[in-house]
Formats: C-alpha cells, structure tokens, sequence
C-alpha cells in the first residue's frame, strides 16, 4: 500500500473496499433492486443529451443566408459635452453636527 493515491490514507482506502464489497454482495443478492435506478439515471442521460426539441427537426434542407439592406444608414445622436461643474462651497470647522 505505498502507492496511494495522494489524500487518500489507509482509513479511506479500507473504507472503499468495503464498499465496493457491499454494494458487489447486494447486487448480486438482488439485482433487480438496481435495474429501476439504472433505467431512471439512464433515461435521464439521453434526455440530456438528445433533448424533445431536436426531435421534430429531421433534416430540412438548409436555407441560403440573405443579407437584409437597410433603406437608411443609422445615423448617431448627437451627445452634447458638458463641462464639470464646480460648485462653490466649503466644509465647517465645527465637529459637532449642525442638527442633533
């Protein structure tokens, strides 16, 4: 056991071994108990892969790709600049608040 996997300790290795033995014993004991779940997860997994809206498409022939022309170039709003505005003021000396 001097090759394992990095993180893997002997505690965890021993742990998946008897795992995998019990799961290998309740299969064979029943293996009609893991058909249900297999078909579930399987069906799911075409689902994803195949989805219902690809279905109906089939293979339609492919139209050609027409450039629509625009009767009027776009022109641009005009942004108008506005200068910063400065405004004119100072900060009270006072470290009390004017209003409490």
């Amino acid at each position: 056991m001097a090759n394992l996997p990095r993180g893997w300790s002997v505690t965890t290795v021993i742990v998946v071994i008897l795992f995998a033995i019990g799961l290998l014993d309740s299969f064979t004991s029943n293996p009609a108990a893991y058909l249900i779940p297999i078909v579930i997860l399987g069906g799911i997994f075409l689902l994803y892969k195949f989805p219902p809206s690809s279905w109906g498409r089939g293979t339609k022939p492919n139209q050609p790709y027409v450039k629509q022309t625009r009767t009027q170039p776009r022109q641009k709003p005009k942004s108008r600049t506005v200068p910063f505005r400065v405004i004119n003021g100072g900060k009270d000396d006072d470290d009390t608040p004017k209003y409490h």
